[in-house]
Order: C-alpha cells, then structure tokens, then sequence
C-alpha cells in the first residue's frame, strides 16, 4: 500500500457473488475459489489488509443448520460471509430488475428493458438485506467496498445506518447518458442509492460524466472538478480502468500444457490466419454485427477465401430468457449460412465453440490468434481485450476494438472501429490481415506497458487508497461539525451567558430553498420557535437577510425580532418598527440601465425570472434546467462586469442567484451596530447557508460562534450543521436549556 496513505484497519467488500464457488455434494458442501477480473483483483490484496468479503453463495440453502455449517466454514477458510436470500425475491431482483431492466438500460438497449414494480420491490428488499447483514459484522473503522449495478440502493442505506462508515462503490458496466438513464421509472431512488458513497468509481471519464450530468439533472446535485456535494458531505467521482494480471497470462502462456493445446489448434488450423472472438452470447456484444461483417469480407475479398479463419467462442447466458434464446438461434442461423456459402473441403470459414473453456485453453486460443475480434456495441471495460495483449509477450497480433468498449479509452493503439459500421468493420479486418509484424509489435509495446503500469493491483490499489484519504480527510473535518463536546460547550455558555445574540440568515438557514422566491415563507412552526427564543429576556434575535423590505416585514414583522433586509441595504429595530436605509453614494437610475441586460437572460433561460428590491436586482435561475442555467449565469455575470467596473456596485453569486447590489452593502457592515453596541453581548451565534453570509462570520468575534449550514471547507464559520432542519433543532435546544 501507499506510504502516505494509510491502509482500513478492515475491508468490507460486497458483491452479488462471494469470490468462492460453493457446491451441495451427498455429504456436504465444498469450495473453490472463483478465478476472475474482480476475484483476482481484490483477493491479491489480502497479504497487505484484513479483509472480509460479503455476498451470495450462489447455491440455495434453505436449512438453518445448512446455512450455519456454510457461514462458518466460508468464514474460516475464506473470510467470506454468506448472504441467503428467498429464492423466489432473489430471483425477481436479479434475473428482473437487476438483468431485466438495469443490464439493457444502461448498455443502451432500451427496447430490451422492462420495468416491473414487482422485481423493484424486490431489488430493494435484496438490498436491505444485504445492508442488515452488513450491519450484523461492521465496525465503526471499518471501510465498506460495494460493487456493481445488483447493490445501487446499498451505499445509502449504509450511509443512514452508519453516518461514520467510509464507503466506496464502483460500478462495472457502463453509465448511460442523462437522456437514456432518465426513462428508467426509479431513477431517483437509483441516484440517491450510489450517492450514499464517499467515493463513487467508473471504468472510465464518460461513464463518470454521465453519472454527474445525471446527479445534476434529475437531483440538482452539481459538482466541480469531480466533488458533488450533499447535504453536508463531499461524495468524490473518479474513474478507475480496471486492468488485468499480465504476469499470469504471460506465464501461462509458457506452460505445457497451453502449449499442448497450442500444437493441436496449430494442427487443426493449418496456414490460415485465425481470427478470434470471445463473448459471452449477450445482445451488447456486437455478435451479429461482427459475423455479418466476416460474411462481407468473404464476400468482397476471394483471395481470403480458405486462408482466413474465425474461431467464435461464445460462452452460454441467461439460458432459459426469451430474447437471449432468439439471439442464440439467429447466431447459429448465420453461422450456418457464412459456412454453408464460402465453406470449401478442408476448409470452414467460422469455427463456433458454444460453451466455456478452461483457462488453459483460453490461453492458447489467445496465442493461436493473429486478430483479437473485440467489437461489442456497448461495454462497462471488456477485458478480453487486455488478456489478448498480456498473453502475446512477444508483441504480435493485431487487436480490433469497438470504439464503444471500455477499454478503447486506454487502447487507442489498436484498430478502433464503430461496430454498427459493416463498410469500417471489412476495412478494419484487412487492415489487421495485412498489417506487416513490426507495426504489430510497435502498437502492442506501447499497449503493453500500459497494461504493466495499470494493471489489476494497482487498479484495487489505487481505489483503496482513495477511499482512505477520503477518510483521513473526513477526520480533520468531523470535530468542526456542532456535535458532541462541541454541542455541549455551546449550551454551558448559552445558559453562562446575561445577554445573547443570534444573527440568523433566511433562506437555506431557516427554510429549505424552494423553487421561486415567495416559495420559503414560515411555517407556524418557525414562527413560533422564533417567538419562544425572543421571549427569554437575556436574547436578541436579528434576521439578516437578502430578502426585501416589503417580504421580511409581512413574514417576520410581528414576531418581535430585529431585521436586516437586502444584506443590509435596510434595517428595522423591533423596538421601533421602523425602516431605515443605510445605503449612501449608489448612482442614480443604475437599475434603468442594467434592467434590460437582465431582462435579455430571463428570456434566454427558460424558468429564470427577476427580482427587483430596493437595492438590487437579483436574476434567479433555481427552475432553469441545470446546466443551462449554470452556463447563463456565468455569462450573465461576465456581462455585467462591463457595466459596474468603476461603479459603486458589486455582483454577487449566490445559491442559483446572479444578484447586483451596492458594494457598501454587507451582512458584515450590517451586523456590527449589534455586534458593537454599548451593552455587550457575552454570547454570540451567527448561522448562515450561503456566501454572503461569509463577511457576517469573519466580523463575529473570535471567542463566539460561527456556524455554516452545509459542507464547511471554504467558510470562515468554526462549525457546521446539515440543513436547516438542524438548525431549528439547535434553536429549540437552546431554548430548552435556558428554561
């Protein structure tokens, strides 16, 4: 592991299947460990962390005695724990929903997908399951690893069970876009589920774009530079290419037993160049496609007549599902028909292998081969593309890859075809059928030693490492939160305390945002808590607000608390119920002149609209679609810098505001009449969402309260708080320790 990071004292990791076969025989039970891409990967890493590995055993036990034998033997000779399911739930949440309609959406087969409330139900229940086993054997230190699209409920729910958990969820197929992902009927559910993560990873940059977009566009979460924040947590979005152990293909291939097998298939194919693709019968993998392109080739190249030979291997899948049965015969139909019309004696144009073969025998199909055929339409990675490469030390072959696979962000090397097109498809295969050995050897180096550098340990290595910098870093923020030790030093100097201020902000503090600005009035309950606090004598209470006069006097005036609308453009004295205006020196008619610059972005940004106070204007772009509206306001931004340089006037950025104001104006300034006044106060509390409440925390003084509503890494607040929920709870406890 890193140096600089230090490793989880405990790994959780949790997948549909445990890395462990587990078979019923007439006297029992007995286990083999599972050879594969994320088995391999992870299981390395035992020798370096304590790990325990969480997930179905793939076998259904029924009997509690059977099922503890299971648990108990998986435990000690696999650190793995056994989850059982009702078989009948199980399969509705897997064979349903997680296959039925997750698989195709997300590979871009909509017209594959069907959505069945019923199998919803059921991948939920599946899901609490897993988090309550989950919760039978976790620890506060621990650092949970939730992987693929059968457990996108699961980080959520682990998050609200355990607030402290460090959690990490990596996906393995791909994101579909925003517009793809949004027909799904959950999809709401589905975000909220991953978001639950600390640190959420995809196999590449688009699928990571799509997720972000997606956050963005149904949940209103935004993101820079990968961080999205909710609530008051950071969730960090990353990519993560998993790779392949090249060692161990590159050794395998040195074995006598793949070169037994090498000197049959050597035999068998004779002189001809063997293409060879590997898949499982899927309808993302392009198999159509591909065969139909081979057919085209034969046909418009007859000199490749009887020298050219495809080896398909197509690994049986979901059997028993209609759509897959019908690919299965019109894959066996073309086959047929390719063969039937180009075969010659001693000669068959495609060999088609329907089963699964043993590694061995994969190696020396790898080795055989001049072309690797990898042409899905859509892939999470595809890391037969890989193996190909690390099985072939000596830098030959040819790899042809979709451009819709994964692993073509990485292998750019390779011949890059669109699998849709057939015309590019037969140009690619006599391109790699001519390609002289030397250009073979120099694209596959450069492969290569990519494949070296990434290679599977790193990948499990790298995100590890991440999540627990996650965690360091969560450390050195946690104590900030207003909670425990700090909580209750807060209540000893409220109820130590003879005079008492609280400078309170609206908006996001006090209410939720809403969509439109008359959208956040109080609701009876906020306005008799706020009542009840002024009514101890020893508090003063103060609303500063970028509200206008007009709103704060009609929704706050006969609570019987201080006011400061527009930031401080006006304040109102309860004692005096009257308003005065604090701005000086702002040029007249500036509204005139940068109303119709406003006005040109309203129209522009459909669901924007314009607000006009008594010193300022605030252009509101909360309803616009998110990234319109992000784009509109940096350009409306830009656009009125022109306008105010040299002016009194200051733009200011605010939670989905573009809002122009006088550049005296301050929450800040606004504050300091009470901050200041002759009768001091002996306890302080300022709470604010946004950053214009920035310059009220920087006046506050040192030894009194700050506090951010919200992530708190840029604020000058001393603590924080989740949402303004909380802070009516904060108030209503204040109050309770002052009677």
């Amino acid at each position: 592991m890193s140096d600089h990071i230090a490793a989880p004292e405990r790994l959780i990791v949790v997948s549909n299947r445990l890395p462990v076969i587990v078979n019923a025989t007439d006297s029992g039970y007995n286990y083999s460990p599972s050879v594969g891409g994320l088995a391999t990967s992870i299981n390395a890493l035992r020798s370096e962390i304590e790990m325990l590995w969480l997930g179905t055993p793939g076998v259904n036990i029924t009997n509690p005695a059977n099922q503890a034998k299971v648990r108990q033997e998986l435990r000690e000779k696999f650190d793995s724990i056994p989850v059982f399911l009702e078989e009948a739930t199980f399969d509705a949440y897997y064979n349903g929903f997680s296959n039925g309609s997750l698989w195709p959406l997300f590979h871009y087969f909509p017209q594959h997908a069907h959505y069945d409330s019923d199998e919803w139900h059921a991948y939920q229940t599946i899901n609490r399951n897993f988090s309550e086993a989950i919760l039978e054997i976790a620890k506060p230190s621990d650092s949970i690893w939730v992987h693929d699209y059968h457990l996108m409920l699961l980080p959520d729910l682990l998050h609200k069970s355990l607030p402290d958990a460090t959690i990490g969820y990596f996906l393995h197929i791909p994101f579909p876009s925003y517009e793809i992902f949004r027909m799904l009927p959950w999809r709401e559910e589905i975000l909220h589920g991953v978001a639950g993560a600390d640190l959420i990873g995809f196999h590449t940059f688009g699928y990571a774009r799509h997720f972000l977009s997606s956050l963005l566009r149904i949940l209103g979460l935004e993101q820079e530079f990968g961080w999205v924040t909710r609530g008051d947590r950071r969730i960090k979005v990353d990519t993560f290419p998993l790779g392949v152990d090249v060692k161990r293909f590159e050794d395998a291939g040195r074995s006598d037993e793949v070169q037994k097998e090498l000197d049959n298939l050597r035999e068998q194919v004779g002189d001809c160049k063997v293409i060879l693709s590997v898949d499982r019968l899927d309808f993302t993998k392009g198999i159509l496609e591909r065969l139909r392109a081979f057919e085209n080739f034969l046909r418009n190249n007859e000199d490749w007549q009887g020298k050219v030979q495809l080896i398909s291997l197509l690994v049986p899948s979901r059997t028993r599902v209609p759509e897959y049965q019908t690919l299965k015969r019109q894959v066996d139909e073309l086959i047929g028909k390719v063969n039937g019309e180009f075969g010659q004696p001693g000669w068959t144009p495609i060999t088609y292998l329907y089963r699964s073969v043993p590694f061995e025998q994969l190696i020396s199909l790898y080795l055989i081969a001049d072309i690797a055929l990898v042409t899905p339409l859509r892939d999470g990675m595809n890391l037969v593309a890989k193996e190909y490469l690390a099985s072939r030390p000596d830098g030959s072959g040819v790899l042809m890859l979709s451009e819709t696979a994964g692993a073509a962000e990485e292998l750019g090397e390779a011949i890059i075809v669109n699998p849709h097109d057939e015309e590019e498809m037969v140009e690619g295969l006599h391109q790699a059928l001519t390609m002289s050995l030397d250009e073979q050897c120099d694209r596959n180096h450069v492969m290569r030693r990519r494949l070296e550098r990434y290679d599977t340990m790193r990948w499990a290595r790298d995100f590890i490492h991440e999540l627990e910098s996650l965690r360091a870093a969560r450390r050195t923020r946690l104590p900030r939160r207003l909670r425990g030790e700090a909580l209750e030093d807060l209540l000893r100097s409220y109820k130590r305390a003879k005079r008492r201020l609280f400078l309170l902000d609206y908006d996001g503090t006090l209410v939720p945002f809403a969509s439109t600005p008359e959208g956040a009035s109080p609701d009876p309950g906020l306005i008799q808590l706020l009542k009840q606090v002024t009514e101890d004598d020893k508090n003063t209470l103060v609303a500063i607000s970028g509200r206008d006069v007009d709103t704060l006097e009609e929704w706050l005036g006969e609570v019987g608390i201080d006011l400061v609308a527009e930031h401080g453009a006006h304040v109102r004295m309860a004692e005096h119920g009257t308003w005065e205006n604090t701005v000086q020196g702002v040029e007249e008619g500036w509204k005139d002149k940068l109303r119709p610059v406003f006005d040109v972005f309203v129209d522009r940004t459909p669901g924007s609209l314009l607000e006009e106070k008594g010193a300022a204007l605030v252009w509101h772009y909360r309803r616009s679609e998110p990234g319109l509206g992000s784009q509109r306001a940096a350009e409306l931004t830009e656009a009125l810098e022109g306008y105010v340089a040299n002016t009194s006037l200051h733009i200011l950025q605010g939670h989905k505001v573009v809002e122009v104001k006088p550049s005296s104006v301050s929450k800040g300034r606004a504050a300091q009449p009470w901050i200041h006044a002759k009768k001091k106060y002996d306890f302080i509390i300022a709470v604010g969402d946004d950053v214009t409440d920035e310059a009220l925390f920087e006046v506050v003084p040192e030894d009194q309260w700050t506090v951010k509503v919200g992530i708190p890494e840029t604020s000058q607040a001393k603590y924080y708080v989740s949402n303004s929920q909380e802070v009516r709870e904060l108030l209503q406890t204040l109050k309770e320790s002052g009677e």
